[in-house]
């Protein structure tokens, strides 16, 4: 009786995979010329990519590279005016290419270096990167860029963002304490506090926590009022 059922289910798979190969045939007979295009189109998309990597972003990123150079050399010798007219070349001519968005990074310095901020704002939005150290360094610069503009609210709210970009311990501390003072510029004292105390809690040991405990106890005293 089992070997019976039990041939009885093989014949129904074999049936069954019989019936589905007959319906795909079915399929590819009737829409062939269709199938047959998007095979061509994924196979041509694929060797498209590669193509387009090969022959022209690595060049691309060669000649952006050795562009770039005499900026960072210029920028080094605080050649402002100069070197940021290679990074705006560089930015608008290899824009696709790791270097060029490094450009714009550049360039947002050196526009806060001629206090040009909202120029500064400009290139730091079009740069980006996932850099653990350089990422809250763009964020927090855009910070030091909108409080130049009287912009607190935003410089604050960019600052606890840069804060909270990276747990690294060389950037994190500075810009927690940079939000503090502009939350008290603004009044905005809990929030103040919010920031010092959070400072204190997760970088007791930076230069900026030394003397924290006074900035808490005024951002207090200011929200007790």
């Amino acid at each position: 009786m089992e070997n019976k059922e039990e041939k009885n289910t093989g014949l129904d798979l074999d049936s069954a995979l019989i019936e589905t190969t007959s319906k795909v045939e079915t399929i590819y007979s009737t829409y062939k010329k269709q199938i047959n295009m998007g095979i061509l189109i994924a196979l041509l998309a694929v060797a498209g990519y590669f193509g387009f990597t090969k022959l022209y972003l690595e060049p691309q990123e060669k000649e952006a590279q050795a562009a770039i150079f005499p900026g960072q050399s210029l920028f080094e010798k605080d050649s402002i005016d100069a070197a940021l007219a290679i990074f705006e070349s560089v930015a608008n001519d290899y824009s696709l290419t790791k270097a060029g968005n490094l450009s714009h990074y550049y360039a947002g310095v050196c526009y806060m270096r001629k206090g040009e901020f909202q120029n500064a704002i400009d290139q730091l939005d079009k740069f980006s990167t996932d850099n653990e150290l350089v990422a809250p360094l763009a964020i927090g610069l855009k910070g030091d860029a909108y409080v130049e503009l009287n912009d607190l609210s935003k410089g604050a709210s960019l600052y606890m963002k840069a804060a909270n970009a990276s747990k690294n311990k060389l950037t994190a501390p500075i810009f927690l304490k940079k939000a503090g003072l502009a939350y008290e510029e603004m009044k905005e004292f809990n929030e103040a506090a919010s920031a010092y105390e959070k400072l204190k809690k997760e970088y007791a040991d930076a230069q900026e926590a030394q003397d924290i405990d006074k900035y808490i106890a005024r951002a207090q005293a200011g929200s007790a009022e």
